[in-house]
C-alpha cells in the first residue's frame, strides 16, 4: 500500500454507506447506482486488505474494522468541508438557524457572535431567543442550545460547559445587608426565584453549611436575564449561572453577594438533529467555533462553596 491514500471516491462511498448502513441510500445521496457504490467499496476493501462491511440478506453491517475506520474518515470529510467554506466562502447563500434560551442568547452568545461573523462573513446567522420551548426539529441547518440534563431524544447532544450558580445583588443592596445584621435572615425576605430552579437557594445554603434555611416566596421570574436586571436594580438577591452573570459582574452592575459557587448538575448543551446526513459545513463551523470559545472560558477557575 506504500504511502498512497485510497481514492477519494472510494472513501466517499464508504462514508455514505456506513452512515446510512445502506448501499442504496448511499447511491441516492451520491447520485450513483447501488452497483457502482458496491464496486467502489469493494475496491477500497481490496486496497486496505480488510473487509469493512458484512453483506447481509437485508442490508449491510459494519465490521469491527469498518467501525474503527469510520470516525477518522468522517472527521476528514468534515474538516475538508469546513476548511473549504471557511477559506473560500460558500457557493450561493449559506445560512444557519441558532435557537437558544433568551438569557444565553443575550448574555453569552450575542457578545461573542460578532467574532464568528467576522471570521465567516459568507455565513448568515439567524438567532432566535426562546424562554420555554421544545427542541428544534430535523432541519439540518439548525442548531439548538438548551439548558437541562443533556437528555433529548432524536438529537446528538454535546456539553458546552459545566455550570455553577452564584448569588448576586447590587452593590448598594450588599452594603445595606452587611450593615443590617445577619445576611441569611435578610436574604430570606428578598429572594429572586427563577421558575424551574426554585430549590437552588435551599441547596446553595445547605452546601454553605446553613442546614435550617427555608426559602421564602419572593419575586418569581421566567429567565435569568430578568433576575439579573432585578438584582442590579436593588430588588434583592438572585442566584444565577456564573457564565450568565459574568457581564453584569464585569460591569459592576451586580456583585457576588456571598463567597463561593455551587456546581449544578444541569448545563447548556448544543443539539443537532440526528439524521443519516452529515451536518452542512456552516453548521460544523459554528459548532467548532462555539465549542472552542466555551473551552477557552471553562479554563477559568471556579471557587466552590466552602
Amino acid at each position: 500500500m506504500g504511502h498512497q491514500l485510497p481514492h477519494l471516491p472510494w472513501l466517499r462511498s464508504f462514508e455514505a454507506a456506513a452512515r446510512n448502513l445502506s448501499f442504496s441510500a448511499a447511491a441516492n445521496e451520491l447520485h450513483m447506482t447501488p452497483a457502482a457504490v458496491s464496486l467502489q467499496i469493494r475496491s477500497l476493501e481490496q486496497y486496505l486488505g480488510f473487509q469493512l462491511f458484512e453483506r447481509l440478506p437485508r442490508g449491510v453491517r459494519l465490521t469491527d474494522m469498518g467501525l474503527a475506520y469510520l470516525p477518522s474518515i468522517r472527521k476528514a470529510f468534515d474538516e475538508l468541508s469546513m476548511s473549504t467554506v471557511g477559506l473560500f466562502g460558500s457557493r450561493g447563500d449559506r445560512s444557519i438557524t441558532v435557537r437558544s434560551t433568551a438569557a444565553f442568547a443575550v448574555l453569552w452568545l450575542a457578545p461573542r457572535l460578532g467574532e464568528f461573523m467576522a471570521t465567516y462573513p459568507s455565513i448568515e446567522v439567524r438567532l432566535f431567543a426562546d424562554i420555554w420551548a421544545d427542541a428544534l426539529g430535523a432541519d439540518q441547518s439548525a442548531i439548538d442550545i438548551r439548558f437541562g440534563d443533556g437528555h433529548w431524544e432524536g438529537f446528538d447532544v454535546e456539553l458546552i460547559q459545566t455550570e455553577a450558580s452564584i448569588p448576586v445583588c447590587s452593590p448598594a443592596w450588599l452594603e445595606r445587608v452587611e450593615s443590617g445584621g445577619e445576611m441569611v435572615r435578610l436574604a430570606q425576605g428578598n429572594m429572586i426565584h427563577i421558575m424551574g430552579c426554585e430549590d437552588l437557594w435551599t441547596r446553595w445554603f445547605r452546601a454553605a453549611g446553613v442546614a435550617d434555611f427555608t426559602s421564602r416566596k419572593g419575586i418569581q421570574v421566567d429567565t435569568s436575564l430578568t433576575a439579573l436586571e432585578l438584582a442590579a436594580a436593588g430588588s434583592g438577591f438572585a442566584l444565577v449561572l456564573r457564565s450568565l452573570a459574568q457581564p453584569y459582574l464585569d460591569s459592576g452592575k451586580v456583585v457576588a453577594a456571598f463567597d463561593g459557587e455551587l456546581p449544578i448538575d444541569q448545563a447548556h448543551y448544543l443539539l443537532l438533529p440526528k439524521s443519516g446526513n452529515r451536518p452542512p459545513p456552516e453548521v460544523l463551523l459554528f459548532r467548532q467555533w462555539l465549542m472552542g470559545k466555551a473551552r477557552e472560558e471553562s479554563e477559568l477557575p471556579l471557587m466552590a462553596v466552602p
